[in-house]
């Protein structure tokens, strides 16, 4: 049984709690490794350490900072396979999936190779006579990242690469499902040039969240996870007087005109609802066809497509659609909600439930749910499944269609697919949801613009990556300037000038 550690000072460390989280096999049910949870002492002391050696990295140019991140990038191409394999191991998602986290990952860090022009601060000359005005951008110090099984790569590299380039020492505690990527990470950071300490792994449960959160050295945290853990991270951080920016739940919805390609719509549909399991917050859980020949057409496209996907470990390689959830009591919760959606009416057609994969029965795979006629009072509905069932609710017209997504609590994602300009720019204008799709399934933003929700999915005013990442990790400094020159109106030198 391999055990796992913590990354210190640029070394791998044991966990000294003797307390251990199993890290499974989400394919197999098997228990392949072991996850140490840190003490409230050793996290203490991770923070200490990085504390000293942001000392000496907050001083090093942004120049030489964007230089780690570009032979980051680098290692983390050569290594693409092996980084993939890690996720998918740990998680359950296939392959291609795995690539896609990854590189999804990188891109973050390609555009923080160009940190130095997004570190730049501003300057007004003669805002008053003989005064100038700067400002500069400088690192917080100590920061920490709190990320989950969901996205193992993706979301750390999200975390620590603005914050290593604005010149910040990060803490980063990974989901203890899903560890090794960022271990794996570090260790490539290490080889890329980061100085030791400057990049902390501490793997650990509730303790040392919480820790993290009254360890006053940390002056901001980031977090994704559910919406009440997002709401809790929030508050404390707040309170102990950190800055905070927390991800939370989804609950995405695809409007579908009677304008549209059906036909493409349900093509998005199965990719964006089913893909990863449904274990995204990005992926689409609730298509909303508009009028009953829509409906009907919608259903009749996506049912024989739903039921051709193949599930399948990641060792299968390309052939499989989507791999297990990440654990058995997940398998139980979603099982559990297509139940409650079957008892309260809704129409179920196409049964995932009771799947066994032939040489994995033990392993924690779903099949793919379809359901139509869903209403807003069911569970299936007002919940985030976070798995591979995608239910129909259907609307009478666009208004009906708009109004359900902007009654609804969670703010991540949206999408519409349309035909119509006008009716597809009222929708990105009125919707009160943070990501935008117009035909298109899942508006993950481009890593140089910036990833947020909005309502119950997402606590703070900064959202992930692009510019707001760099505005969430420093801290601005205004300076107001003025030299006496000692020159009289005659042009003699007045030395009582420079008294």
């Amino acid at each position: 049984m391999q055990e796992l550690s913590h990354y210190i000072n640029g070394q791998h460390v044991k966990g000294t709690s003797g307390r251990f989280a199993d890290v499974m096999n989400p394919a197999t049910g098997e228990v392949q490794a072991k996850v140490p949870l840190a003490t409230v002492a050793e996290l203490n002391d991770a923070v200490a350490k990085a504390e000293e050696a942001q000392k000496a990295w907050g001083a090093t140019n942004p120049q030489r900072r964007a230089r780690v991140m570009m032979k980051f990038g680098q290692l983390i191409n050569e290594h693409m396979d092996e980084l993939a394999e890690l996720v998918s191991c740990e998680h359950g998602k296939t392959l291609p999936d795995g690539r896609g986290d990854v590189q999804r990952g990188l891109e973050v860090v390609e555009v923080c190779m160009g940190g130095p022009s997004l570190l730049k601060g501003e300057f007004t000359d003669d805002g008053g006579p003989g005064i100038d005005l700067y400002s500069m951008r400088q690192p917080l110090g100590v920061v920490a990242g709190i990320t989950p099984f969901n996205f193992p790569a993706m979301i750390p590299l999200w975390k620590m690469a603005p914050a290593l380039t604005c010149g910040n020492a990060m803490i980063l505690k990974p989901s203890e499902r899903c560890p090794s990527t960022s271990l794996r990470l570090a260790e490539l950071l290490t080889e890329a040039g980061l100085p030791d300490g400057v990049l902390q792994i501490i793997n650990g449960d509730k303790e040392v969240v919480d820790a993290i959160l009254d360890n006053e050295t940390v002056q901001a945290v980031g977090f994704v996870g559910s919406t009440p853990i997002a709401q809790y991270i929030y508050g404390r951080a707040a309170t102990n007087g950190k800055r905070a920016q927390c991800f939370g739940g989804a609950k995405n919805h695809m409007i579908i005109m009677p304008d549209a390609d059906v036909e493409k719509a349900a093509d998005a549909l199965v990719g964006a609802g089913y893909g990863a399991a449904g274990e995204r917050c990005m992926a689409i859980s609730v298509a909303v066809p508009v009028g009953k020949e829509t409906a009907d057409r919608l259903i009749k496209s996506l049912t024989p497509r739903v039921e051709k996907l193949k599930v399948g470990p990641y060792t299968a390689g390309d052939d499989v659609d989507f791999g297990p959830v990440i654990t058995a009591a997940s398998k139980a919760r979603i099982e559990g909600l297509v139940n409650s959606g079957v008892d309260q009416g809704a129409k179920l057609v196409v049964d995932g439930r009771g799947f066994k994969m032939q040489g994995y029965e033990d392993g924690f795979f779903v099949g793919p749910s379809l359901f139509d006629d869903v209403t807003p009072d069911m569970d299936i509905y007002k919940e985030e499944i976070f798995g591979p069932v995608l239910s129909t609710v259907r609307a009478e017209t666009y208004e009906d269609a708009l109004n359900l997504v902007i009654d609804n609590p969670y703010g991540n994602g949206t999408a519409i697919y349309t035909a119509d300009g006008d009716t597809a720019r009222d929708f990105a204008h009125r919707v009160n949801v943070g990501m935008v799709g117009i035909n298109f399934p899942i508006p993950v933003p481009l890593s140089y613009h910036t990833f947020g929700g909005w309502k119950k999915s997402a606590f703070g005013d900064l959202n992930q990556y692009g510019p707001d990442a760099f505005r969430f990790y420093t801290k601005t400094k205004t300076v107001t300037a003025r030299w006496f020159s000692g020159i009289k109106d005659g042009g003699e030198f007045n030395f009582k000038a420079m008294d």
